[in-house]
């Protein structure tokens, strides 16, 4: 009994959901280091080959909402395994697809359970925790995204470029089903949502205060990947690194995210989400005014790139607990919102960030992100505002 109350201890619990952190993470970020394998292998160009990124961020945005529609109503353990499974499922088609058009269906089929297992995670997570610690409880799920940053990414990509790329998208099949095993083993059961309706659950956007969030959610994490989406050229042509440096300036950017996550559920456990995200953005926006002004010497760029990596991955946690708490009876739908919302960010950051790298160089994404982020911080300030007059909804999320 002792040996079976140890294994299904909260931490062993959340350690599964890290697991599935990893393996999406690796789904997700891989690609960007194997995109030129890829394109070698198809015969096509680095921008067709980048419309696999693109098509696994418009699964994502389809999937969050449709999958726990369809999903919400059972025990959240078995649609995680479910959602795993069809995760390990995808990339070993992937991994095997002869033609651009099966890889680019394979890749919009892995990223539909994406946000989906990222908002049932994140609402399991906060179930499990101990009263006051559901915020730091949410973290060590999405560690699993700074882990694969760290180790995972850093392996597939040495993997695709020097044995086959689809060797290591089979790597994260592996991973996926490991982690199915592991919250069958040790994931308790938890009772799904108190609702079962969908349209039930659709109800909860009437609130104008979740509209905010999830514009805080799409507007302030552009300022991420406004910067990491050209970093590379940041590091080579304006910090003038050696291109083989790239790698290990990503794993420190990797181990910020790793801290940044951790402290940003501390924080948002001790101050409150609203007040840790609104802060978070606004150092967000000096670091990044920083980056831009700084990264012309090499140690101020490796050292920015911490602290820039950290404040972007210690916003996710507070701002996931800001939409639990502001949905309340309908939190595993409003929380898989957050990840299309953030797909969402991915996209506008890249997009905005590079509009004025050819007029202004490689340090305008960081004005652009500065810019991303001051609107989401701009949002929590309405968004303070307006749950300061709502008693109830002022107890719940600030």
């Amino acid at each position: 009994m002792k040996l079976l109350k140890l294994i299904t201890n909260t931490k062993t619990s959340l350690i599964t959901l890290c697991l599935g952190g990893i393996s999406l993470g690796m789904t997700e970020f891989m690609m960007m280091g194997v995109l030129p394998d890829v394109a070698k292998t198809l015969k096509i160009s680095i921008p067709s080959a980048g419309n696999l990124i693109s098509i696994y961020a418009l699964g994502v945005i389809i999937g969050a909402p449709i999958m726990v529609a369809v999903l919400g109503k059972y025990p959240p353990k078995k649609v995680l395994i479910g959602l795993m499974i069809t995760v390990a499922s995808g990339n070993i088609l992937f991994s095997l697809a002869p033609t651009y058009e099966l890889l680019m269906v394979a890749r919009f089929l892995v990223g539909l359970p994406h946000g989906a297992f990222f908002g049932i995670g994140a609402v399991v997570a906060s179930r499990l925790a101990d009263p006051g610690s559901e915020a730091k409880s949410v973290s060590v799920m999405f560690a699993g995204l700074t882990i694969a940053n760290i180790i995972g990414v850093p392996l597939g990509t040495f993997i695709g470029h020097n044995i086959n790329w689809r060797i290591s998208f089979l790597l994260v099949s592996v991973i996926a089903l490991i982690t199915a095993a592991s919250i069958k083993l040790w994931l308790p059961v938890l009772p799904s949502q108190a609702e079962t309706r969908f349209s039930d659950s659709l109800k909860v956007f009437k609130k104008p205060e979740l509209w905010i969030i999830i514009g805080i959610s799409a507007i302030g994490t552009g300022g991420l990947f406004a910067w990491i989406s050209y970093i590379a050229p940041l590091m080579t042509e304006v910090a003038h690194f050696n291109s083989n440096m790239i790698t290990p300036i990503m794993v420190v950017a990797g181990i910020g995210m790793a801290v940044g996550n951790f402290a940003g559920g501390r924080l948002a456990d001790k101050f409150s989400p609203l007040k840790t995200t609104s802060y978070l953005l606004l150092s967000m926006i000096i670091t990044l005014i920083l980056v831009a002004l700084l990264s012309h010497y090499k140690i101020a760029a490796v050292l920015l790139t911490f602290i820039t990596g950290a404040l972007a991955f210690a916003v996710i946690a507070p701002m996931q607990m800001l939409m639990i708490g502001a949905a309340k009876g309908a939190e595993m739908l409003a929380s898989s919102s957050m990840q299309a919302s953030a797909n969402t960010g991915n996209a506008l950051g890249a997009f905005l960030g590079g509009m004025p790298i050819a007029a202004y160089g490689f340090t305008s994404p960081e004005y652009v992100g500065a810019a991303l982020a001051f609107g989401g911080f701009l949002l929590c300030i309405l968004l303070t505002s307006l749950v300061s007059n709502r008693a109830k909804m002022k107890t719940v999320i600030a």
